[in-house]
């Protein structure tokens, strides 16, 4: 189960109960968040959807909680709900949910996570001021709101310089006069990237938060683990790898229990993560994902593949799909950034 079939899970909860008379609210929310629990939490996801109806339904925010416990302890895939703090719900999944996970990733391949949350709302006008980090975000929030269904328009004030097209890879549909204004602003990159070629550059432009000042430097270029853009392509090329080595010893992919619950975790985060850095405009968001993705992936890949006289086994087989599964999210991501994600590196 992903955090998306969670939300809609306990959003499904809500509902019944409501229509069933034992929650009396006006109004039931739209959307139900599900977050990693915080401080003092427990499981897999925590939601506040307790806290949020305690008001409206005129009773404890724990009594709410404790009539939604009731309901979602029997839905399947979940295997504990523990009520915390003032109310808020921490769930567990079923041990074979993480295995879902991985199945999910790679019936979708690269559009895991793509959905159509935005596609009932009206179309998106971008309009970025005529500088390079300003229009390197204005196309990768492009990419990235599609992704979710957005229908978006994207314009510049003046004129792009051919240079950013052609080593920079951006597009805008459109220019608007010396007076637009300018929704996409952040601060301005400190001299010019692009020497460090496209992938490098659109890198040290998006992985800073809009708001930090982006460093222009040779440390994007480094093949080092000191470099985030590096330990997310080099991950990916070694998903790449291993993949091919296990064809080449006669055994593929089957998604199975595996010990690496920080990557099923991030994995399954990747569908929210996309769907918050499109509500938010912020593509270091999906950039910092991606290392977090890259960074859970490395423990794993040593043990892939059958060493000396071993042969492959169900635990090999599901490994593979796991590190395939991480391969998949890094290359997803990489493209909505518009950065490439080579197989070999």
């Amino acid at each position: 189960m992903t955090p998306v079939e969670l939300s809609r899970t306990v959003l499904h909860a809500v509902r019944r109960a409501v229509d069933e008379g034992e929650l009396a609210v006006a109004v039931v929310p739209e959307r139900v968040v599900v977050a990693p629990p915080g401080p003092g939490g427990c499981g897999d996801y925590a939601t506040n959807v307790a806290l949020q109806l305690a008001r409206p339904a005129g009773r404890p925010a724990p009594a709410v909680a404790e009539l939604l416990r009731t309901r979602l302890l029997r839905t399947d895939g979940i295997s504990d709900v523990v009520v915390t703090g003032p109310g808020f719900l921490n769930i567990s999944l079923r041990s074979d949910a993480s295995v879902e996970v991985v199945r999910e990733v790679l019936r979708h391949g690269g559009r895991y996570g793509h959905g159509d949350s935005l596609a009932e709302e009206g179309a998106v006008r971008l309009v970025a001021a005529r500088e390079v980090r300003a229009v390197v975000q204005l196309d990768a929030m492009a990419r990235i709101l599609r992704s979710q269904g957005a229908r978006v328009h994207t314009e510049c004030v003046g004129p792009l310089p051919a240079e950013w097209r052609s080593v920079l890879g951006v597009q805008v549909d459109g220019v608007r006069g010396e007076n637009a204004e300018v929704g996409v602003r952040p601060v301005p990159a400190p001299s010019d990237p692009l020497p460090l070629g496209r992938d490098a550059a659109r890198w040290a432009l998006l992985h800073p938060a809009p708001h930090d000042r982006p460093r222009i430097g040779d440390e994007h270029l480094v093949q080092r683990e000191s470099n985030p853009l590096f330990r997310v392509r080099y991950a990916h090329a070694r998903s790449r790898a291993v993949v091919r080595n296990a064809a080449d010893l006669g055994f593929g992919p089957e998604p199975g229990p595996v010990n690496a619950s920080a990557l099923h975790q991030a994995l399954a985060d990747h569908p929210r993560v996309l769907a918050a850095t499109a509500a938010h405009r912020a593509p270091d968001r999906l950039a910092r994902h991606l290392v977090a993705v890259a960074d859970a992936l490395a423990p794993l890949l040593p043990c892939v593949l059958p060493l000396g006289d071993e042969k492959p086994s169900a635990a090999h087989r599901a490994r593979l799909a796991l590190a395939e599964a991480a391969g998949t999210v890094l290359a997803g991501g990489l493209t909505l950034l518009g950065i490439d994600a080579p197989d070999h590196l």
